[in-house]
């Protein structure tokens, strides 16, 4: 089942290649095998950023340097969504699983090697702001970690930009897109000064699971067998991972259900919405459940806690 795009139909090979270069720049690809190529290709924007969703099959996707300016003016911020990619540029490879991020610069040259059928989805941001932001510094090629504050508040505000759309407030666009830019050079400067980096952006198998969890939490099966499958562990394996870490499965993907109905019954722009409607929305499909649960982690009903945060006593 594919994240965003279940009941998609694939392209065939050429049509995808063309919507790719049409949405992404000057990009070749081979396929494993046309006759059975799957893939297919989707925009949308959202905060005024433009997401591009990709899902492909073929055997290595290739970008050599831009030959038109007009193919510079974005670096893409890319959300791994399905399957694992391994993406090369300057010189150092990268691979992605499901839930993790990483940023790479549209003018140079680079390779996304799927492995199987992956799925993305493409943030692309403004190249000259970025550029700007880092100054001196050449534009990175990094995987976006959240080991540190700057690196939680991107990974948070991009999951939210690909599970739903923001609030739309005209004129507001330009500033969700410098709010992700500005992150960026906090988050590189406290990598970089890590001397194990490297090593460790591919050891984060608990971070990657809770990112993917925190991207699909609106969908009904999002549980261990689901999660077991996706990164290719069994789920005793599973298990262990989050005892490590004094959590469970099951626990962890209720507690941040919880959290988002919290906050969506706190927000005035939600008022319309039913408390049922937004249970249903975060994954719960029993409203007695969803109230029982919601009072042991809140020490308050649901209608209790909408009606303090929206009328609180002054």
């Amino acid at each position: 089942m594919l994240s965003t795009n279940a009941s998609a139909t694939f392209m065939p090979f050429d049509v995808w290649l063309g919507a790719l270069r049409q949405t992404c720049g000057n990009f070749d690809s081979t396929p494993r095998d046309r006759r059975t190529f799957q893939g297919y290709i989707s925009t949308r924007t959202n905060g005024g950023i433009d997401i591009a969703n990709i899902v492909t099959d073929a055997e290595k996707v290739t970008s050599r340097r831009a030959q038109r300016c007009d193919e510079e003016r974005h670096c893409f911020l890319v959300v791994q969504k399905r399957g694992r990619a391994t993406l090369v540029q300057n010189d150092t490879s990268i691979t992605l699983r499901p839930g993790e991020m990483a940023l790479m610069d549209s003018s140079k040259a680079c390779d996304v090697i799927p492995h199987g059928l992956i799925e993305h989805d493409s943030l692309h941001l403004p190249r000259s702001e970025v550029a700007s932001r880092f100054g001196d510094i050449s534009l990175p090629f990094m995987k976006i970690m959240s080991d540190s504050a700057s690196g939680q508040i991107l990974q948070l505000v991009v999951n939210r930009m690909i599970t739903e759309p923001l609030a739309s407030v005209e004129g507001e666009g330009q500033g969700v897109a410098d709010s992700l830019v500005a992150l960026l050079p906090a988050i590189y400067q406290h990598q970089a000064l890590s001397p194990v980096f490297m090593e460790q952006a591919d050891g984060t198998l608990f971070n990657s699971v809770q990112q993917f969890i925190d991207q699909h939490l609106h969908e009904e099966d999002i549980g261990p067998e689901r999660l077991s499958a996706t990164f290719h562990i069994s789920v005793r394996q599973l298990y262990r991972l989050f005892e490590q870490h004094e959590e469970t499965v099951c626990r962890y993907v209720q507690r941040r259900r919880l959290a988002r109905c919290a906050e969506e019954l706190a927000s005035p722009m939600q008022v319309k919405r039913s408390i049922t409607q937004i249970a249903y929305k975060w994954g719960f499909t029993d409203s007695a459940h969803f109230s029982r649960s919601f009072k042991r982690e809140f020490a308050r009903s649901p209608r209790e806690y909408r009606r303090e945060c929206l009328d609180p006593v002054c």
